[in-house]
């Protein structure tokens, strides 16, 4: 080690700054790939820690080489599964208290929240605490440009109202399938790869870009995927024109654009002579080479084939093939006991999607369709309570539970199950039941499922939800 570098990583760790020298040096402190000084000073405390998005990034700022601690509202599967991945410093509750004991530990050099964090948890002390002891505080995103720019990944990132947690794992799936490295981030589990990873030989990174809080505008990808855009986030975007406008400019960001004509058009993309866009057309016979159950399974793997053919000049029958044995991904259509599934469908859009394989495997199968629905958010309903009218055709009964309540304007009045009936067309209307999660559905639910029926529950929400309910009362 030459004297200049050694004085430079003495006051590094000194000072406990970031050292961004590239050297030849083998350093058992150095990144194995690029010789970066950098994450193994830096202490990255993550609050609300427990979201999907978030507990992805802790995972992969770990392997990155950070030291990664961090604290969630409430107590949840994910916090589960991050102590299983090794990071065991974290714990439920946003007190003072708590983070000054981390921070005593080991001094926290960045404070990473979500982008719902302000909202769930306005008076959250942790973000005093940080305030008056100068820690740096972002987003999710800042530390994400920071883990790309120092490890020089380009990034490829799926958006959409609709369907990017599926377009981002059939992204990830392809490119595990060609034995290509990746590093990646996916907003639910999957179960041939967790839901984040770094992998130091990777030169791309997946990552399900989310339009909440505008946070896909933070990023300017090599490649991006739009995989459905219909108006949402009512809360940061008042209007349908606001919410268009934020694609049209993650579009702009983009060096190139895979999307459908329908979102194109949507997006009046159409008329202008934008470069490195690729429109793809809802009737491409390709689609009928793809086997996934479910009409909106289908367009979203063959939006991820044409990428992933794109950037690996790999041809798309070769893909279509790989894409055919896609195991899916945690919370759409997931098993979790015999005829009973768990779905995050949470919009009409998502709805229709996760309909679209019910009545197909019913089809098949010559079962009733059984739904048990819970709404995410009070506040969207106020908006979309009329866009349900059709979305739950088909079935032959719904089970109607009270909306998932966060972020809430309380200046709403609350929806109950019964109002929301209201709005649905007369066949669905005449099958569907207010419902609670109590003892009584749960005898209607083991009713359904002693009869052979599908049973369904949509549910969006987190702890508490129906998706917990139902993993509490049911999975073998």
């Amino acid at each position: 080690m030459n004297d200049d570098l050694f004085i430079a990583l003495a006051l590094s760790i000194l000072s406990r700054q970031p050292l961004p020298v590239k050297t030849p040096l083998s350093l058992n402190l150095l990144d194995p790939v690029s010789c970066v000084l950098y994450p193994i000073f830096m202490h990255v405390y993550f609050s609300g820690v427990g979201g999907a998005a978030i507990s992805a990034l802790a995972v992969i700022a770990k392997e990155a080489g950070y030291e990664v601690s961090g604290s969630d509202g409430r107590d949840s599967q994910y916090l589960a599964y991050l102590r299983k991945q090794g990071i065991e410093d974290t714990h439920v509750g946003l007190t003072r208290e708590q983070i000054a004991a981390v921070h005593a530990r080991k001094p926290i050099d960045w404070f990473v929240y979500g982008s719902a964090q302000p909202l769930d948890f306005p008076d959250n002390p942790e973000f005093t605490f940080c305030k008056e002891n100068n820690i740096k505080m972002t987003k999710r995103d800042e530390l994400l440009n920071e883990i790309l720019s120092q490890k020089e990944l380009k990034l490829i990132a799926v958006a959409g109202t609709h369907g990017k947690t599926t377009t981002t794992a059939m992204v990830v799936w392809l490119f595990k399938q060609l034995k290509i490295p990746t590093s990646y981030s996916v907003g639910a589990k999957i179960s041939f790869g967790d839901m984040g990873q770094f992998d130091p030989k990777s030169e791309y990174f997946v990552y399900e870009a989310d339009e909440f809080d505008r946070n896909f505008l933070a990023f300017k990808p090599r490649l991006s995927i739009v995989s459905g855009v219909a108006w949402d986030h009512h809360e940061i975007f008042p209007t349908e024109k606001d919410y268009f406008d934020a694609f049209r400019l993650f579009v702009a960001q983009s060096q190139e654009v895979v999307l459908w004509h329908n979102d194109a058009e949507k997006l009046d993309l159409l008329s202008k002579s934008t470069p490195g866009l690729f429109i793809e057309s809802e009737n491409t016979t390709f689609i009928d080479d793809i086997k996934l159950i479910g009409r909106y399974n289908r367009f979203d793997g063959w939006l991820a084939i044409r990428a992933a053919a794109h950037l690996t000049q790999k041809p798309p029958n070769e893909l279509i093939k790989l894409m055919n044995d896609f195991p899916g991904v945690s919370r759409r259509f997931e098993k979790l006991t015999e005829n009973l599934y768990t779905d995050y469908a949470h919009t009409p859009d998502k709805i229709r999607g996760v309909m679209s394989v019910a009545l197909e495997t019913a089809q098949k199968t010559g079962q009733k369709i059984i739904i048990i629905y819970e709404p995410l958010t009070n506040r969207r309903m106020h908006y979309m309570k009329e866009q349900h009218q059709d979305v739950f055709d088909g079935v032959d009964a719904l089970y109607w539970v009270p909306s998932y309540l966060a972020r809430e304007d309380p200046n709403q009045p609350v929806l109950s199950p019964a109002d929301l009936i209201k709005f649905l067309d007369t066949p669905a209307e005449a099958v569907a039941r207010p419902a609670e999660l109590n003892e009584k559905l749960k005898t209607i639910v083991k009713k359904h499922l002693k009869n052979g029926d599908l049973v369904i529950g949509l549910s969006g929400g987190g702890g508490k939800s129906l998706d917990e309910w139902l993993r509490q009362e049911f999975n073998d």
